[in-house]
């Protein structure tokens, strides 16, 4: 499991200073469960799961009412990342902000054994007209069964008007453009792209600090007690990008080295990475930005000072903005994200 093995001691009462003793840090996850969800976060992370429920999300690195993250290691323990955003944002984000702004980021894994419902997050006019939030997110394909695919954007041609025709036919899935996907594939969704998650997907979902979502179909879906999940229609048909036609998964396109990276999205919201060392490596990280890291395959090591932190697949560290400089060491072929908040202001409630 992740965890710091050497305590850094922090001197008299925590404050928003540069000189408040920050390091590398893990958090406990927060589980829900979902209608689609499963248990494979148990069989793939073996992560201790809720007995007896489907699992469909793992909130890995969260800032909201719904789920606020605790830290799990160093000197910080049990203190949360609302509890440090409010003391030492500053420090954290390296941002201007307000005294009430949340952490940016929400990062998640997804579990979806069956198939999600068709949705879509409101771009940032009509979140404020709906009374919404923005909602863009780049989905990392960890695992998928074979003929696994997504549902994402609208086939060429489609108008609103055969869109909502068919919603009322029951047949609007017909409208979506669908990709078939394996491990390491990744799409990109801004807010305003209708989509869905098929089933046998696991993904690391990075995203805005949101949870609006509207759905428009549950492929008439009862949940645990019998009922149909609420449907959106109005609010989707008014977030709906009607000109979003066949969106492409990310190129596949590595750096050359040792050392491999490719960039997966560059956007005002955030960037990702996505990185690889193919040998034992031990790199030095010169650095002005938070960062988060997210293990896909191997193991990795983050170093700063006297703070080891060392990672397995399916978990994540946070390096907060004050941290200048760190070594990161792999000691097997090891592939993971690197995230960090684009160049604007952290979310606001």
């Amino acid at each position: 499991m992740a965890g710091s093995k050497r305590r850094t001691a922090i001197p008299g009462p925590y404050s928003n200073r540069r000189s408040t003793v920050l390091y590398p840090l893990t958090f406990h996850p927060i589980y829900k469960e979902r209608i689609w969800g499963g248990r494979n976060l148990e069989q793939l992370y073996g992560r201790v799961l809720p007995p007896g429920s489907p699992i469909g999300e793992s909130w890995d690195i969260s800032d909201r009412p719904e789920g606020i993250s605790i830290i799990a290691n160093g000197p910080l323990a049990g203190k949360s990342l609302r509890w440090l955003m409010e003391n030492a944002g500053a420090d954290l984000i390296d941002q201007p902000q307000a005294p009430d702004a949340r952490f940016p980021l929400l990062v998640k894994i997804l579990d979806a054994s069956q198939t999600l419902s068709l949705q879509v997050h409101p771009p940032p006019p009509r979140a404020a007209e709906l009374g919404g939030e923005p909602k863009t997110e780049l989905w990392y394909i960890a695992q998928a069964q074979t003929g696994a695919e997504l549902f994402v954007g609208l086939k060429r041609g489609v108008t609103r008007e055969e869109f909502e025709r068919r919603i009322g036919q029951g047949t609007v899935a017909e409208c979506v453009h669908r990709v078939r996907v394996k491990p390491g594939d990744v799409m990109f969704l801004p807010s305003g792209r209708v989509h869905a998650i098929g089933g046998g997907i696991v993904i690391f979902e990075i995203q805005q600090n949101s949870d609006t979502t509207y759905r428009v179909f549950d492929w008439n879906r009862l949940d645990s007690k019998g009922r149909r999940r609420e449907l959106h229609i109005a609010e989707s048909l008014a977030s709906i990008d009607f000109n979003d036609f066949e969106p492409s998964l990310v190129p596949n396109k590595f750096s050359e080295g040792q050392f491999r990276r490719r960039t997966l999205v560059s956007d005002s919201a955030f960037e990702v990475q996505e990185c690889e060392f193919s040998v034992p490596s031990r790199v030095k990280v010169q650095n002005d930005r938070m960062l988060i890291l997210g293990l896909v395959s191997g193991k990795l090591q983050v170093e700063q000072q006297e703070n080891l932190v060392e990672l397995g697949a399916g978990q994540f560290c946070l390096i907060p903005a004050c941290i200048r400089e760190f070594s990161l060491h792999a000691a097997s072929p090891t592939r993971f994200l690197q995230a960090t908040p684009g160049r604007m202001l952290a979310s606001h409630p």
